[in-house]
């Protein structure tokens, strides 16, 4: 790997120390996402944003120091501690600042959107009944593996791709503030954090990604982007798979860093989805920064032997930093055997997934 460093501190010292095709689209219908056209925050936000504008100057403090490097070479190296590869753990990543999740953290996030009980979990019961259900699965990941806290988070479809192109031909639906306001006092009944997902359509991140600042300000909003509904040609999201470029993601690290870095907040997860080669184009190029940590997430569905063949195929292959796993509640259970794979089985990937998601 020839991550581009910043700062001096990398982990260098280490030396001392899938799926047949693509799944069908779960576009939300745009007759029942009654977004509206305001694109203001509302005072649930900017109560938010105030509270972290009121603890900037402690975190500024922290914003040039890292966290303690042996200790952090130690445990990314336990993550992948069953390779025999060389690939894991990324060698030449830098040291995180302080406040970093990962790899302290597990985190368990339910993902959807309040609007649709077809895109996910998080959009299908009540908000209590998620979180009970929630709680569950964190429980669940806690008693599985003792060696890493599992803790919760809301993964909140923000940016949703469409079928039909809209009124400004983007093939993408944003949802109102209002909306991102309710999964956030949601997520704050459980202490839980929020990720704030992205699909493009044909729009792009450098309009998409800034809008949501107000938001991703705050030290408990992180972000998602979703290549397979980047769409780069002539063809709608749902016709093709799309892609990112690394310079796609580098943008994404480079804005959020620069957040990180002007407001003094903890260092930001950057989950981008990949269940194909071609979604995730010049993964050597992706520059990796001490205010962000990425993961990949295996986003696809289907068996449990084709699910393990996606990850080891696209996501152990190409390493770029952390890694994710995601379960289908439903489309897991399609194909033979019906089930879903099980923790243990999850847990025992190489290198362990730190970020798991439920659909």
């Amino acid at each position: 790997m020839k991550h581009r460093p910043f700062g001096s501190v990398t982990l260098q010292l280490f030396s001392l120390c899938v799926l047949g095709g693509f799944p069908a689209c779960q576009f939300a219908d745009s007759s029942g996402l009654k977004a509206s056209a305001s694109d203001e925050p509302v005072s649930a936000a900017a109560a938010e944003t105030k509270q972290t504008e009121l603890a900037s100057d402690e975190a500024q403090k922290q914003g040039s120091t890292t966290v303690d490097s042996l200790e952090y070479a130690k445990l990314v190296s336990e993550l992948a501690e069953r390779d025999t590869t060389g690939r894991w753990p990324v060698i030449d990543q830098p040291v995180p600042y302080t406040g970093a999740i990962l790899p302290y953290k597990r985190i368990v996030a339910f993902y959807g959107n309040l609007y649709s009980a077809r895109m996910g979990i998080l959009g299908e019961f009540p908000p209590n009944e998620v979180l009970a259900k929630l709680d569950d699965e964190v429980a669940a990941w806690n008693a599985a593996d003792t060696a890493i806290e599992a803790i919760p988070a809301l993964h909140y479809i923000a940016v949703t791709a469409q079928g039909s192109a809209g009124r400004d031909g983007k093939y993408r639906l944003r949802m109102p503030f209002s909306q991102i306001d309710s999964v956030l006092r949601i997520a704050k009944k459980r202490n839980a954090l929020v990720f704030l997902d992205i699909q493009v359509g044909f729009s792009e991140l450098q309009a998409e990604l800034p809008r949501l600042d107000t938001f991703l300000c705050m030290p408990q909003v992180h972000l998602g982007i979703d290549p397979e509904f980047s769409m780069k040609d002539d063809l709608p999201p749902g016709k093709r798979v799309g892609h990112f470029t690394a310079a796609d993601i580098n943008f994404a690290v480079q804005h959020l860093a620069k957040l990180v870095r002007e407001k003094g907040l903890p260092p930001k997860v950057l989950v981008v989805h990949r269940f194909t080669q071609g979604m995730i184009k010049d993964f050597r190029q992706i520059a990796l920064d001490p205010a962000v940590q990425i993961v990949i997430n295996m986003d696809g569905w289907g068996a449990p032997a084709l699910k393990r063949n996606t990850y080891q195929s696209y996501v152990f292959r190409e390493p770029v930093q952390f890694t994710g796993f995601k379960f289908f509640y439903k489309n897991d259970l399609i194909p033979s055997p019906h089930r879903m794979m099980t923790i243990e089985e999850v847990n025992g990937l190489v290198p362990k997934p730190v970020y798991i998601q439920y659909q």
